[in-house]
């Protein structure tokens, strides 16, 4: 099975639950569930339908700024940006349009405007959506094109690093099997896998691979924010 990510063939099976297996690229490291086990889309649907992203709950505020604040310090006055996968309320595009930037929305199911991606833009924002992507490889190849030399993807998903322990040397017999296998363990009791509609799942390798392939600076903030420079 080719990596949907990277395209790299010679992935391998990384563990499995009740309802879904998970396979892992040895390239790029990400973790994706095989396309057999992914929602149609009347039943992704649905799920996003039950999502309650309120823009008066200074919660889900406070959230969205993990990634809005440093993508924020580091664009100009009046960017032009675009917000991927914004979603049925997009407070993320309200919050940046606040602070004086020109938004657009794109979304499949809330926002399907296919004239904005025909657009380029000084900043693309995705947040909470790379995880949903049944093909990422294309969606990355658009976020490239989207982008002008030197403007900024600033993308916010969970990264397995949260979740996932590192190696650990000596642990028995076979140091990378045992470490494998703990890693696998670790991310069946991790909460984000368990959303059916999540099919790809990055680390930090991963996005160390794109930007190093691409030739873009990339810089982490937390467990969930990676900011890029085109």
């Amino acid at each position: 099975m080719n990596c949907p990510l990277c395209l790299a063939g010679g992935t391998r099976f990384f563990c499995a639950d009740r309802r879904r297996p998970y396979h892992r690229c040895i390239r790029c490291d990400l973790v994706f569930v095989p396309p057999t086990h992914h929602l149609d889309p009347a039943a992704e649907k649905r799920r996003y339908d039950l999502h309650r992203n309120d823009p008066g709950d200074a919660g889900y505020r406070a959230f969205l700024e993990r990634l809005a604040r440093p993508l924020l310090a580091r664009l100009p006055p009046g960017a032009r940006g675009l917000d991927y996968g914004s979603g049925p309320q997009p407070v993320l595009s309200q919050m940046l349009a606040a602070a004086g930037h020109h938004m657009r929305q794109y979304d499949p199911y809330y926002a399907p405007h296919p004239r904005v991606l025909e657009e380029r833009y000084d900043f693309l924002v995705c947040c909470e959506t790379m995880e949903h992507f049944a093909a990422p490889a294309r969606e990355w190849r658009r976020f490239l094109e989207l982008v002008r030399p030197g403007g900024w993807l600033g993308v916010m998903t969970r990264l397995r690093d949260s979740a996932v322990p590192a190696a650990r040397a000596g642990s028995g017999p076979s140091g990378a099997t045992d470490s494998e296998g703990a890693a696998a363990r670790a991310f069946l009791d991790w909460y984000y896998k368990n959303d059916p509609t999540h099919v790809a799942f990055y680390s930090r390798a991963t996005f160390r691979y794109l930007a190093r392939r691409d030739g873009l600076a990339h810089e982490f903030h937390g467990d969930s924010v990676i900011l890029l420079r085109c």
